[in-house]
């Protein structure tokens, strides 16, 4: 009987086993191409939805400053009691007189005008938005700019994985083909010492390949947004067309579409408009207000015929500054040297961003430089790996040329694809050092 359970125990973990098996090969990993993938981090990427939302903040900051144009509207409701024929004795010369009362009333304030300061907020806050505005465009870029070298990482570990397991295959062959040759006395120990020791250098070899596709799609991940960890097949996308001739145009086209530039430009004009409304502190500023009410329930006993039952008024005050301890001064010269603090901040993001952009155009040319003699040089190595294992089949030479033969092949493929992938992260971040990273 304790057999017949484990039989069944046996062929039960055998049929889940297979229809695992059925399921992965039934459900493969999505296909996931560069634009796609695009899409999903600017969906999903927290960095982008924060900086949504602030740009969004700023929105609601111009609706503040708005607020200055239309009047203020509050209702008040006030009771009081007092004894009979008081009044307020001590405070600010005040002679009030109380009484006990219960009223209700309204009150409206409206700005007339401030001498140009409420526009200049305005203007400034709408400024800050459109910068915010940028702000986020750059953190788009961001991450744009993240998912593509994850992207082609992810394609350089799985070429590169390839490249390890071709080369452990390819030793593997030579491996037993020595040891058929020792076995048979044509060759000695030495022959496969130094064989076994190239086949162990290639498995080390696809080892860290493994362990480099893992990463890969960890930083993928990352870079997607995403906090769960996931396997894609990737498409290949086309290498890029060879980088400008010169620098020079594209410099020209970072200063007008980087929106690192159009932010702090932006930054720069609100300051100037703030720094003016800070000025404008200095001058009158002239506010209307309108009360209105009724007293219900006033005490005609104890106040015959001396308070009304209702109210309302109206008033125009003019607020003029003469002296606050220099504080005004104070704000304005503030703000002076803070719009010239963002001048020199503008001129320092253009002469980084022009270092940037010619060190990119540097570097991509190099890589694709570097595309041609690579692929040249894998052939090379091929067809040299191919003469020394004819040499070494026919005893015209050692071991260890075949060995230097494999390894020469090795680093040529490997080289070979880090030039491909070098360049394709290279054009990425040349497109986004000129802000055409789309």
């Amino acid at each position: 009987m304790h057999k017949k359970h484990i039989l069944v125990a046996a062929l039960i973990l055998g049929i889940a086993g297979w229809a695992s098996a059925q399921t992965a090969a039934t459900n493969p990993p999505a296909v996931l191409t560069l634009k796609e993938a695009e899409a999903l981090a600017l969906k999903n990427h927290p960095q982008v939805l924060s900086a949504q939302y602030q740009a969004l903040a700023s929105n609601e900051a111009v609706r503040e400053q708005l607020s200055a144009y239309y009047p203020t509207v509050f209702g008040s409701v006030t009771g009081s009691a007092a004894d009979p024929d008081t009044r307020i004795g001590a405070g600010f010369l005040t002679d009030s007189r109380l009484f006990t009362r219960f009223g209700q009333g309204i009150t409206v304030d409206q700005l007339i005008t401030d001498s140009g300061r409420t526009p200049n907020l305005v203007a400034s806050s709408r400024l800050q938005a459109k910068a915010a505005q940028q702000n986020t465009q750059a953190t788009r870029y961001d991450v744009l700019l993240a998912v593509n070298q994850a992207f082609f990482e992810v394609l350089r570990a799985q070429e590169l994985l390839k490249v390890a397991q071709e080369t452990v295959n390819e030793r593997q062959v030579v491996t037993n083909q020595v040891t058929a040759l020792v076995n048979n006395k044509l060759k000695s120990n030495l022959d496969l010492s130094f064989a076994q020791v190239n086949l162990a250098q290639a498995q080390l070899l696809l080892i860290t390949a493994k362990n480099n596709i893992t990463k890969a799609f960890a930083q993928l991940t990352r870079a997607l947004g995403s906090d769960s960890p996931q396997t894609y097949t990737l498409q290949e996308e086309p290498v890029p067309p060879a980088p400008a001739l010169t620098p020079d145009p594209l410099v020209s086209q970072a200063m007008s579409d980087r929106p690192e530039l159009m932010a702090l430009s932006l930054d720069q004009q609100a300051a100037y408009k703030f720094q003016k409304a800070e000025r404008d502190l200095s001058f009158p500023t002239v506010e209307g207000m309108g009360v209105a009410g009724f007293i219900p329930d006033i005490d005609q006993v104890t106040l015959p015929h001396v308070i009304p039952d209702h109210y309302e008024g109206a008033a125009v005050n003019i607020n003029i500054p003469i002296f606050n301890g220099h504080l005004f001064a104070a704000r304005r010269a503030a703000a002076m040297l803070k719009a010239r603090a963002a001048d020199q901040d503008l001129r320092n993001e253009q002469e980084r961003i022009s270092r940037d952009v010619r060190d990119a155009w540097a570097d991509s040319t190099t890589a694709y430089q570097q595309i041609g003699v690579s692929d040249q040089m894998a052939n090379q190595a091929k067809l040299a790996l191919a003469l020394a294992q004819g040499r070494y089949n026919l005893g015209l030479s050692s071991i260890v040329e075949l060995n230097q033969a494999q390894l020469s092949e090795t680093e040529a493929e490997i080289q070979d694809v880090n030039a491909k992938y070098d360049y394709q992260i290279q054009n990425a971040a040349l497109q986004y050092q000129i802000g055409d990273l789309r």
